[in-house]
């Protein structure tokens, strides 16, 4: 046999890995999920009182991300960063979803939004450096800049869906 037969298939592009394609699209609904959470949390927060409040839930969100995010990179370190993926985005849908019921049912008043907010924002905290940590994980070191990249394109169409 010769070399060029017993040499080993180049890799696949990552636009063609069937397991970066799968993270593609759980990203991007998960991008989806969070632009619809943050339109609903928002749009609840201005319909039980003021833009103020709005404000101030959004603010409250932001705060246990903010403090959380260097333990989340811990907690993605030991645990694994699919692992936390998996865990922190289910726990975010079931807040999300938990959201939507509450304002089908009644006008929540601005502590249940605040709670809300601050569970998401904690999760999130979790959520974000184990997301940011699995690509080199799924894809080969030379294809790491395509997949960043497309990862872009994913949380931006995301956003606007």
């Amino acid at each position: 046999m010769s070399a060029a037969v017993l040499a080993a298939a180049p890799p696949r592009p990552a636009h063609r890995d069937p397991q970066v394609l799968r993270w593609l699209g759980a990203y991007t609904a998960s991008t989806v999920g969070d632009s619809v959470y943050y339109l609903a949390l928002s749009w609840a927060a201005v319909s039980s009182g003021s833009p103020a409040r709005a404000g101030l839930v959004m603010a409250v969100s932001a705060v246990p991300r903010a403090l959380l995010l260097l333990f989340g990179g811990v907690i993605a370190d030991r645990l694994g960063p699919r692992r936390v993926v998996l865990v922190s985005d289910t726990v975010r849908c079931l807040v999300t979803l938990g959201l939507a019921a509450v304002l089908l049912a009644a006008s929540p008043g601005l502590w249940l939004l605040t709670a809300v907010a601050l569970v998401f924002g904690a999760v999130d905290a979790v959520f974000l450096p184990a997301v940011g940590a699995l690509p080199p994980r799924i894809a080969a070191h030379d294809q790491l800049a395509r997949v960043q990249g497309l990862r872009g394109l994913a949380h931006r169409m995301g956003s606007v869906l």
